[in-house]
């Protein structure tokens, strides 16, 4: 008989009625756990943005800076240098950018918005700020014009008028060019919004002015007067000058180019239609599209370029994008991938009155950059240094990994430099402005990022920097999807069958493994050599969800397939089809037993580097599709990927390429005691599942054995009234089944022993084995009957409404956290999986490996796996598995599992390092170990080990393997967690949390004390939920856009050092010297006049302007702004300083006032008694 021990039993209550902020005041050892993580320990600020910006609008160069800047239309602006040297920054009120302009070589510049505000920003700092804002009230900007070396600023309006703004101190000039008085007074129409502004490159007092209806006028700043007017039918869309200040070209909304020389403005010189088909009859040809842009660009040696985008016909009815190079006599027309959004020629010198000299054109295109080389024939383009290929296709999943080992970058360039294009321009890249920073961060990180079109990029993310490593294609494996209308039916993989939907990634032996929405799963080995791989090694699963969710034939018939079966090929396929593969649908029946797609059956060139190790495939069942893989994990060291989703979980060892173990989510909760009966649900009549046994060959078990209870006949009256219903049951979805394929039908004669539990089961020859622990020896199964039964929590598996995106993978989320039998009406998925080395209980002397599986329902499971430690034992013989029961339970469901040592350190799971499975045998012994991670010594029976445990509502730290839970924390009652990690800080762990309502939280370890909390984003996207991720060393990261990735960081070491690692965007530039005008211009007057404009456009001269036209306002990078943007605690207590200091300023001065008039009534007090003792004896007379 069993002793009695009340001790535990008050333990136990101790535990369940402890509060959520307490530790456990029974366990002693927590006290040994030295935490040194405080609160001063974190700060979350940006840190830097990657990536092309989401939706251009606007671009600008500095040509002697060698700086681009790119607006978009939410009102963001990114600065481009050199390679590595990026800035992202954000105008308030995200209203669009419609222009940019640099104060060329001063370190400034000016940016114009759709909210009719132009705005100065201070790029000699790391980080720019805005200095100075006008908002302009009562008329609307449409283009603006800043003349190198000029400190005012022409802005053009909707109205046609045109004011100037002084950039020093942003303030209106009483100067106005109004519209009425630039056309002609015959003039009965209004003349549209300004198109464009420029001054003569000869002459700065001349003004050329572009109106949309198609009137361009030449005005005279000194004498407030119009010398010419330029009139076209058409529209004009913008106006380039020729440099010599004689001819400007017009572009036109026909698709025409018209010059026009200065002096003539009767009629253009010429016009042209580059694009447009020229009549043989001499008629005017047929109109194109519009030429939205068109810039004149001149060569000293050679015949001028003209570059220009848009003018096509319009009968190239779907053609694409182009920029157009007029070279002389040739033409080269450049077809863009994407529509161009804006383009600038990149010239020698930023004078406009001078040979302009252009060597490349900059093309912003709706989702890319292209630098044009101008110089070499046929224009290739510049190799972009970037990262701006993130979206090349859609980002839907990513991994972040710092502090990852040394020689791995260096790994993935060597094979990734192999993938680059050929053909690019043999020059350095044009845009080369800026300096790198001097950080001390000098550990490596990468950055994963899984794509909807299957494929899977490494990044190099060191030093704040982003470099693509190298590129691997998922979709080579499988055979060539048909096209949407010749498929047979819409399936929820249609539009991306190999979106990449997870990733696991084993940094130190390089094993990755990846998961995608057509319920495949891929488990890649890195190697530098090149192999040729006959027929891909593939395994097909089937996971069905169990058959209590079927209540009747009746009421469910055509889901009667949906049992519960442990077929699944055990055993490698080789590339082939699967028989039934042949078509999507067969003519007989549903879809059964297919994958969603094929595997090549051809030879499959692998070059170096991630080279496929095994091919999973989940199977249809029934006229259903396989359900996504929700969680996924791979272990090295083991040789073990498991996978789970809605259905349950499947263990594969990719080294034998066998399955060990295909059970549902019910059959984990089952228990092993036969005389032990789970509680019927109320709601509906349900069938009790418990661990289902299988063959180990097909055929080997007769159909009477199938039906055979597992206890041999030790049944019970419960059993056979079961075992009545549920023949009767069988019979009915048989007689329904004719439209099924043999195959499954016969799956439904096996799966009558699932109405059966048993945790023992004695059988000759070991024919019959338990699903989870396919070919376990005969040795081993009986050393399991001998154990101690270990009761399990029972859980039924039921239909679940999850949030759980079939189409991109979002967040799963469960928000009952009753645990409840009642509240179980709901399927349980499968949501996280941690492989650890642990002493699950007291009787074990040594941490073993086992595998954790988390719950959307909140219950952690454990399953141990016996794992031969020699090479040679490993590959020979079957990793046998078996359930130890649930570990823990929390309120949601389980996001992240982690274990502790007794000294707060992170046990990483066990790992193997990384060798070459191409390389010779002998290299490979040499180069393998297995790097495993053990508990500090410790004396029996004592707590060594802590389990973290983290879920959508709350935190635990269960002690092992006592199992007693020490701390647990709610984080958060009014919200859910959408991500946590378990990270490692530069002083101690901590757990990180994102949150659905925007706070960023890290917990202390093992006491769970809340550390952070700001809100920092809320939840407006589901990309942020599903590319949200933590790392080690307090970074972060998250896809803020389709096409860019926010970084982050919680550190406060890393706050400190965000100067230090910032690039610098100003670097001290001498300007070049302007042109020498030569000795006869000088002479006689021909060369570039100047302008003063202060005596134009200055108080004194022009007067003020309106108040009410605009209103200024100061940024938060000028003085008033600093002491207008201080808020919060600090700003007060900076606003109580100043005003201390302003207090003892004023009280020092009225001291000294007071010491002053003292004195001076000292000194009156003695000048009238010298005076009086002057007079005293005097009489009047004698005065």
């Amino acid at each position: 008989m069993k002793k009695f021990n009340i001790r535990k039993v008050l333990d136990g209550l101790t535990a369940a009625s402890s509060s959520s902020s307490s530790p456990q005041s029974s366990n002693r050892d927590n006290d040994v756990v030295l935490e040194t993580l405080q609160s001063e320990h974190f700060q979350l600020c940006k840190t830097v943005r990657h990536g092309f910006p989401y939706q251009p609008s606007a671009m600008a160069f500095d040509p002697v800076q060698k700086i681009l800047v790119i607006g978009t239309e939410s009102g963001a602006l990114r600065l481009f240098g050199r390679a590595g040297v990026e800035c992202y920054c954000q105008h308030e009120g995200n209203a669009a950018v419609i222009q940019l302009q640099f104060l060329v070589n001063e370190g400034a510049l000016v940016s114009a918005l759709s909210d009719d505000s132009i705005h100065l920003w201070n790029l000699r700092q790391k980080i720019p700020a805005i200095l100075h804002s006008l908002k302009f009230s009562r008329e609307r900007i449409t283009f603006c014009h800043l003349p190198f070396q000029s400190k005012w600023l022409y802005v053009g309006t909707e109205r046609g008028n045109i004011h100037i703004v002084n950039v020093e101190s942003f303030t209106l000039s009483g100067y106005v060019i109004m519209w009425n008085k630039a056309i002609e007074l015959s003039s009965k129409t209004h003349p549209g919004p300004v198109v464009h502004i420029s001054d003569n490159p000869m002459d700065e007092g001349k003004l050329l002015i572009g109106f949309e209806c198609g009137i361009v006028v030449l005005w005279d700043l000194r004498s407030k007067k119009a010398d010419y007017r330029y009139s076209y039918d058409e529209a004009i869309h913008s106006v380039a000058w020729h440099h010599e200040g004689k001819q400007f070209v017009c572009s036109h909304s026909d698709g025409t180019l018209t010059t026009w020389n200065v002096r003539s403005p009767a009629k253009p010189a010429q016009i042209i239609t580059p694009h447009g088909k020229q009549p043989r009859d001499g008629k005017k040809p047929d109109p194109c599209k519009p030429i939205l842009k068109v810039e004149y660009k001149t060569e000293k040696s050679g015949e001028p370029f003209m570059v220009l985008s848009g003018g096509l016909s319009y009968d190239t009815v779907g053609r694409r994008a182009c920029l157009t190079v007029m070279h002389g006599k040739s033409t080269a027309v450049l077809e863009m991938d994407y529509p161009i959004v804006d383009f600038l020629t990149l010239c020698e010198t930023p004078y406009p009155n001078d040979y302009q000299e252009p060597y490349a054109v900059v093309v912003l295109l709706e989702r890319d950059l292209v630098v044009i080389d101008l110089a070499q024939t046929g224009y290739p383009s510049f190799e972009n240094p970037y990262p701006l290929s993130i979206h090349e296709s859609p980002v839907t999943c990513c991994e972040y990994f710092a502090d990852c080992p040394a020689e791995l970058i260096p790994a993935l360039y060597s094979v990734g430099s192999r993938q680059k294009r050929q053909g690019y321009s043999k020059k350095e890249w044009p845009i080369s402005g800026g300096n790198w920073g001097q950080g001390a961060q000098s550990y490596p990180e990468i950055i994963i990022t899984g794509h909807a079109d299957g494929s899977i990029k490494f990044w190099d993310a060191s030093a704040l920097m982003l470099q693509v490593l190298y590129k691997l294609k998922t979709a080579k494996v499988f055979e060539k999807v048909p096209a949407k209308e010749e498929k047979s039916s819409p399936d929820v993989v249609d539009e991306d069958p190999f979106a990449v939907h997870s990733l696991s990634w084993c940094p130190e032996s390089r094993v990755l493994c990846m998961a995608a929405v057509s319920a495949h799963v891929i488990v890649y080995r890195f190697s530098k050599q090149e192999v040729t791989l006959e027929t891909v090694q593939l395994l097909e699963v089937r996971m069905q969800c169990e058959l209590n969710d079927v209540d009747s034939p009746e009421g469910g018939g055509d889901q009667a397939s949906a049992v519960s079966t442990p077929g699944a090929s055990s055993s490698p396929q080789c590339g082939t089809p699967h028989p039934s593969t042949s078509s999507a649908s067969s003519s007989e029946g549903p879809r059964d037993n297919v994958p969603c797609l094929r595997v090549r059956s051809s030879a499959l060139k692998q070059s170096p580097g991630y080279q496929v190790e095994l091919v999973i495939q989940l199977l249809w069942v029934s006229g259903e599709p396989p359900q996504q893989i929700s969680s996924l994990a791979v272990n090295s060291a083991y040789g073990l990927v498991v996978l789970g989703n809605g259905n349950g979980v499947a263990v594969v060892d990719y080294l034998q390429k066998t399955l060990l173990l295909n059970v549902t989510t019910a059959e984990l909760h089952g228990s092993p005691d036969p005389h032990q009966r789970q509680p019927r649900s109320p709601r509906k009549g349900r069938h009790p599942s418990g661990v289902g046994l299988c063959d180990g060959n097909d055929g080997a078990v007769t159909s009477e054995d199938r039906c055979k209870s597992p206890t041999s006949g030790c049944g019970s009256p419960y059993h056979s009234d079961e075992d009545n219903k549920q023949q009767k049951f069988l019979e009915k979805v048989k007689s329904k089944s004719r439209l099924i394929s043999k195959s499954v039908a016969n799956d439904f004669a096996k799966m009558s022993r699932k109405f059966s539990m048993a945790a023992d089961h004695k059988h000759d020859g070991g024919s019959v084995r338990r699903q989870f622990s396919l070919h376990v020896e005969k040795r081993v199964c009986e050393a399991e009957e001998a154990a101690p039964r270990r009761k399990a929590a029972s859980v039924y598996g039921t239909h679940f409404e999850h949030g759980l995106n079939a189409r991109d993978g979002s967040f799963i989320h469960s928000r009952s956290s009753s645990m409840g039998s009642l509240d179980r009406e709901a399927r349980e998925v499968i949501s996280c999986l941690h492989f650890c080395e642990i002493m699950s209980r007291n009787s074990e002397l040594a941490p073993a490996p086992s595998l954790w599986l988390g719950t959307t329902l909140g219950t952690v499971l454990t399953v141990s796996l016996s794992v031969p430690s020699a090479p040679e034992q490993r590959l020979q013989q079957t990793v046998p598995v078996s359930f130890c029961g649930s570990l823990v339970r929390l309120k949601g469901g389980v996001l992240r599992m982690a274990v502790m040592d007794s000294t707060g350190s992170l046990v990483p799971p066990a790992c193997e390092g990384w060798y070459d499975p191409n390389a010779p045998e002998e290299e490979r012994e040499r180069t393998r170990s297995r790097r495993t991670t053990s508990p500090s010594s410790s004396q029996e029976n004592q707590d060594c080990q802590y389990a973290v445990v983290c879920s959508e509502k709350q935190a635990k730290v269960v002690a092992m393997p006592s199992q007693n839970c020490v701390y647990d924390h709610n984080i958060t009652e009014t919200s859910f967690v959408l991500r946590a990690d378990v990270v490692v800080m530069s002083a101690g762990l901590c757990i990180a949390c994102f949150c659905a309502n925007g706070h960023i939280m890290t917990l202390s370890l093992p006491s769970l004390r809340p550390l952070l909390d700001v809100n920092y984003l809320p939840l407006t996207d589901m990309r942020i939920a599903r590319t949200f991720c933590f790392s080690n060393l307090g970074q972060a990261l998250y896809l803020t856009s389709p096409m860019e990735i926010q970084r982050l960081t919680y550190s406060q070491e890393t706050c400190d050092n965000l100067q230090e690692m910032l690039g610098e965007l100003f670097t001290p530039v001498e300007t070049p010297e302007a042109p020498n005008r030569g000795f006869f211009k000088g002479l006689f007057g021909g060369g570039a006049q100047s302008l003063d404009r202060e005596d134009l456009f200055g108080e004194l001269a022009a007067g003020k302007a309106s108040r009410s036209l605009a209103q200024h306002i100061p940024g938060p990078g000028s003085m008033e702004g600093m002491k207008g943007a201080a808020s919060g605690v600090v700003g007060e207590l900076a606003r109580a300083r100043i005003a201390l200091d302003e207090r003892g300023q004023k009280l020092g001065e009225l001291e000294e006032r007071t010491a002053a008039m003292m004195a001076s009534a000292d000194a009156f007090s003695r000048h009238a008694h010298d005076v009086m003792l002057k007079y005293k004896d005097k009489k009047w007379y004698q005065l």
